[in-house]
């Protein structure tokens, strides 16, 4: 592409659209059904239950320590897809561009969807590029939609709750957050800031393939763990007991927050989720999610009761704190 800035005439379907397709899109995602550049992906599956989601990704900006807004599209379908108990197969890929963006910038995105699809074992199937008039876009929005099929003999539900689970988080919170807040609007925070994006499918497999009876899962982006944990009380009508002093931080996090007036609560991650499982099954669970790098820093924070229907925390200095749902939330974090 002697151009080397995406025009309005790259997403006009002539030529120059044709050029991106196969100079920059497939250059990273070729695959035998992609490559046909059908209006649709026609699929052979496996039998059983199939999970379908589909999310837009806006994150602000587009590249930030520990990841992208390309990998951030590929882990976050992904694992939407990992929670609700199912193996992540196809993904679709559009992408809203605004003209002016460099090709070296999509390059750099291009390469990084192409490199999480492998990490997460899934295959990018169909999509569809668009290019909006300069600014109009701030550079570059994602679309993506994912397929999976349920893995046999799991049907997660917060209906699945009964009131004797454990709640096991696979590590630190808040991390995404608090790093996309700090390079946008550039506080200078030291430490490791880093986001965790991450998929989550491989540690929902080794519970599957251990027989670990989960009730239901899910992963903690926008809201945060409060937001989620009020959520999951709300729909299955039952109340949770968490323990601050099992929530972990990284320091330069709990530093940052401290400063910021933030909660680490209510913070975003991509590479979290909460899993419910029977009191029974705590011990071998944890230990499960504690064998996978993603789930290193695995712990206990709490249970599910029936004695009351609130999420209550109880803190470090001995007190108690309702959480609820997030009042406001951090625009632009994926």
């Amino acid at each position: 592409m002697r151009n080397r800035i995406i025009t309005l005439s790259h997403g006009g379907g002539g030529k120059r659209s044709y050029d991106l397709l196969n100079q920059i899109i497939l250059k990273y995602l070729d695959n035998p059904v992609l490559k046909k550049l059908e209006d649709s992906a026609v699929l052979n599956l496996e039998r059983g239950k199939i999970a379908f989601t589909t999310d837009s990704f806006v994150v602000k900006p587009l590249f930030f320590p520990g990841g992208d807004i390309g990998k951030l599209a590929v882990f976050g379908t992904v694992n939407d897809l990992a929670v609700m108990g199912a193996k992540p197969l196809f993904l679709s890929l559009s992408l809203i561009i605004e003209e002016g963006l460099s090709i070296e910038t999509l390059e750099k995105v291009m390469e990084s969807i192409a490199e999480a699809s492998q990490i997460a074992g899934v295959e990018i199937i169909t999509g569809d590029t668009k290019v909006v008039e300069k600014g109009s876009g701030d550079g570059l929005f994602i679309n993506t939609s994912g397929l999976g099929v349920l893995l046999e003999g799991w049907d997660l539900s917060t209906g699945n709750l009964s009131g004797d689970e454990v709640i096991i988080i696979n590590g630190t919170i808040g991390d995404h957050g608090i790093t996309i807040i700090n390079a946008r609007e550039e506080f200078g925070f030291s430490g490791n800031l880093q986001s965790d994006c991450a998929p989550l499918s491989p540690i929902v497999e080794r519970l599957w393939q251990a027989g670990i009876h989960v009730r239901c899962m899910r992963d903690l982006t926008r809201g945060g763990l409060g937001t989620i944990l009020k959520e999951i009380s709300l729909a299955s009508g039952l109340g949770m007991e968490v323990y601050e002093e099992k929530i972990k931080l990284k320091s330069s996090v709990e530093y940052a927050c401290e400063v910021l007036g933030l909660d680490p609560l209510y913070l975003a991650n991509e590479g979290k989720m909460v899993v419910f499982v029977p009191q029974k099954e705590e011990k071998e669970a944890l230990e499960i999610i504690r064998s996978h790098p993603f789930g290193k820093e695995a712990e206990v924070i709490g249970k599910v009761v029936n004695k009351h229907r609130e999420v209550i925390l109880f803190t470090r200095s001995g007190g108690k704190r309702l959480l609820d749902l997030a009042e406001e939330e951090i625009p632009r974090i994926c």
